[in-house]
């Protein structure tokens, strides 16, 4: 049987278990960050959130660590519209504003958008970018465009598809399909894909798996 290309991701229970001991220390807030000047020194491992507005950033940083007011959730797109940092252990958790449509006036999210991006062309440390997707949808070509600066910035990125507890059975294999083709065509892309619903806990022991790997 050939494999397909960029499964689930399946770690290991070794890596399970280390996941778990990396998420039973306590995650704090540092700091929200406006300018690139306003960035922690680059000291340790970093790994990212990305996604469209309302693709569940916050709520998915939330049930990873266990604290449900850590990362600021809202119904309301475009609500992040700083780079917010938070500490884990040695390492930084970073959640990025969100990108596409946003319900805030077009000069402030053209600023937070030219942040994301500067950001993400130029963190030094920044050792993965967690791209989430709505599993309901797939990519859209706002994500591709978040891909190809990724690719060009040599950033790689892991697809994470939320929301799964609110996809129909009978439309998961035809997303998943959609993103594994668009995923082919961008070299920055991990080659494992991690299905998550922060609403039922799906997929969370194996993306904290995953976070705990980075180095």
């Amino acid at each position: 049987m050939t494999a397909l290309p960029f499964p689930e991701a399946s770690p290991s229970e070794a890596e399970l278990a280390t996941g778990q001991a990396l998420f039973r220390k306590p995650a704090e807030f540092l700091k929200g960050v406006v300018a690139m000047s306003g960035l922690p020194d680059p000291d340790r491992v970093e790994f990212c959130f990305a996604g469209r507005s309302n693709v569940g950033k916050s709520s998915l940083i939330n049930a990873l660590t266990g604290r449900k007011g850590l990362a600021r959730a809202s119904n309301t797109p475009g609500r992040t519209q700083e780079v917010n940092y938070f500490t884990l252990e040695d390492r930084y958790l970073v959640d990025l504003p969100g990108y596409g449509f946003a319900n805030a006036p077009v000069a402030v999210v053209a600023e937070w958008q030219r942040l994301m991006r500067a950001y993400l062309s130029g963190r030094a440390n920044l050792r993965r970018a967690f791209l989430l997707i709505d599993h309901r949808h797939g990519p859209k070509a706002v994500d591709e465009e978040i891909m190809g600066l990724l690719d060009t910035s040599a950033v790689p990125f892991q697809t994470v598809l939320t929301k799964a507890d609110k996809v129909k059975a009978s439309d998961r294999a035809k997303v998943l399909e959609k993103t594994r083709a668009t995923l082919a065509k961008h070299p920055a892309a991990f080659p494992e894909i991690v299905v998550t619903s922060s609403e039922k806990g799906h997929g969370l022991e194996d993306l904290r798996a995953v976070i705990a790997a980075i180095t």
